[in-house]
């Protein structure tokens, strides 16, 4: 699997895709160009990181309907959108649905790289997030019925005592199971548990 950083750049204009890519390179971004939304979907792989440089008006699928069709994704590239001066009303709701910035052409390169650098940054950290949620979720399958029902009434807050009697069950094995829930959880204390649940919330 190639998991290279990459810019992507999807724009139907070959000399602004040529642009992009010359000015990627300079400072050793990895760039691959695609003439259309719908030659960018067929190789697009979640698993990649980097991110996407968008052109909002193309022949066929637009910008802001590629832009839609990623969102389904769980991780999708930041986007950055890169549009002509007509299109900034269309930019504009580009941003709004999620984009990271838009860039009117002739685009100013710093600029340009400051967005791509914010991008990628972005992406990391969200990646980061994904995989951490997966790995908590991967921990509270490991759970049995009665661990996890003793999870939920430990991260509201209940007593060893109250939930014993709650479950009809004596404290000292509502004890035993709640370590067994720290263990398998891999969890330091009570409040790193509650932050673990939280944000595992949507």
């Amino acid at each position: 699997m190639n998991t290279e950083l990459t810019v992507f750049v999807v724009d139907d204009d070959e000399e602004v895709r040529d642009a992009m890519k010359r000015l990627m390179n300079s400072v050793g971004l990895k760039v691959e160009t695609f003439a259309s939304a719908e030659e960018f979907l067929a190789q697009f792989d979640s698993a990649r990181p980097g991110c996407l440089l968008l052109d909002v008006r193309m022949e066929g699928m637009s910008g802001l309907d590629l832009q839609k069709r990623l969102a389904l994704e769980e991780v999708q590239p930041p986007i950055i959108i890169i549009t002509g001066h007509g299109d900034v009303p269309m930019a504009v709701r580009a941003v709004m649905a999620g984009a990271v910035n838009f860039i009117e052409k002739p685009f100013n390169e710093q600029v340009l790289l400051d967005s791509v650098h914010r991008a990628i940054e972005l992406d990391g950290a969200h990646r980061g997030r994904v995989l951490q949620l997966a790995d908590i979720s991967a921990r509270l399958e490991c759970l049995t019925s009665r661990e996890r029902e003793i999870l939920d009434l430990v991260v509201a807050g209940k007593r060893n005592k109250v939930i014993a009697s709650e479950l009809g069950i004596s404290q000292s094995t509502v004890e035993s199971h709640r370590a067994k829930v720290m263990e398998k959880m891999q969890a330091e204390s009570l409040s790193d548990l509650m932050r673990m649940m939280l944000s595992l919330q949507p």
